[in-house]
């Protein structure tokens, strides 16, 4: 699978796979089950793989360094992202932010200096890894002014030092990104869910990166599952889709099935058109999901579908910072 240099000598492929799923996003699934999701992407080709402590409260981390320990460590890619410390809880019950495990630990909001430190080295013993090749500021939506001055100068040295191949900022809004652009040293976006078949409204974000030479990677694509199949019965932005949402997608596939393609193979093939866009990241839970998507990624789509998509438009160009 082709892939493209970010930052000082990390690899990202085209597809890669997000890991949120394997920290039991919404509904939880087995550590072999994760394992073989982590196995079936690697056949497919894959080589980029992102997480975050968030994801599962570290239970992320713990299944994708497992899962990649069969392969050696100079062939693959590893992103985790920092702004949210896990600390011990005595609570009980689940994880009240959407994955479904116990609720161990509790997250504590920390851009400064130490915090972006300490929690690099908790990923690091989580993954069983000596490094990871980017790390990424993790939704600091309201926490610019500790994000700017604390956190991005740690990660910056960090990249001095050769701790890192790449540092960057990922986050479901696009005008914060544009910001870090405008006034930092970034080596890569991620935005998830703005640059999308459905909502374009990130992309004043992603011309500027082309314009700064900032690659961009593509997570959301599928708009929380909305997208992701050709009934189009997912959430949208991880809540049931309004009825304008509905609408607009009713015509996209109608579009599509004119054009003989798929809903989810337009919304995988749609990001990759900007040249900005290095890589597109979609969340999988099981090894049928990343066989169908890695499918669906290489598959052709006809120019004239996005002739027609352009004459008509159905897309949403909301300009309100969004969270997840």
């Amino acid at each position: 699978m082709q892939d493209v240099i970010v930052g000082r000598g990390a690899r990202v492929t085209r597809l890669g796979v997000g890991t949120a799923p394997l920290g039991n996003l919404f509904t939880a699934v087995t550590d072999d089950q994760a394992a073989a999701t982590v196995t079936a992407a690697w056949e497919a080709g894959v080589r980029y793989f992102d997480t975050a402590p968030h994801y599962g409260l570290g239970l992320s981390e713990r299944r994708l360094g497992a899962a990649l320990r069969q392969w050696p460590r100079g062939f693959y890619t590893v992103s985790t992202k920092v702004g949210r410390l896990l600390d011990p809880t005595e609570e009980t019950g689940k994880d009240d932010e959407g994955f479904d495990v116990p609720r161990t630990h509790r997250r504590v909001w920390d851009f400064s200096r130490d915090g972006v430190r300490r929690s690099l080295e908790s990923s690091l013993k989580r993954l069983g890894l000596d490094h990871v090749d980017i790390v990424l500021l993790h939704d600091p939506d309201d926490h610019w002014r500790q994000a700017v001055t604390e956190a991005y100068p740690a990660l910056a040295e960090l990249r001095s030092q050769g701790v890192v191949k790449a540092i960057g900022v990922g986050m479901n809004q696009w005008q914060m990104p544009a910001r870090f652009v405008e006034e930092t040293d970034l080596d890569v976006i991620l935005l998830a869910g703005r640059h999308t078949l459905l909502d374009r409204s990130g992309t004043p974000l992603l011309d500027l990166c082309r314009t700064r030479g900032v690659p961009v990677i593509a997570a959301g694509v599928f708009n929380s599952g909305l997208l992701a199949t050709h009934d189009a019965t997912g959430t949208y932005d991880y809540a049931p889709p309004p009825e304008a949402v509905r609408t607009r997608v009713r015509h996209l596939t109608t579009l599509c099935d004119h054009h003989g393609v798929t809903l989810p193979q337009a919304a995988l093939a749609y990001p990759l058109r900007h040249p900005a866009v290095v890589s597109v990241l979609v969340g999988v839970r099981s090894p049928e999901e990343i066989k169908a998507n890695a499918t669906l990624a290489a598959t052709p789509v006809p120019e004239s579908l996005w002739h027609d998509l352009q004459a008509q438009d159905f897309s949403l160009n909301d300009e309100k910072p969004r969270r997840r």
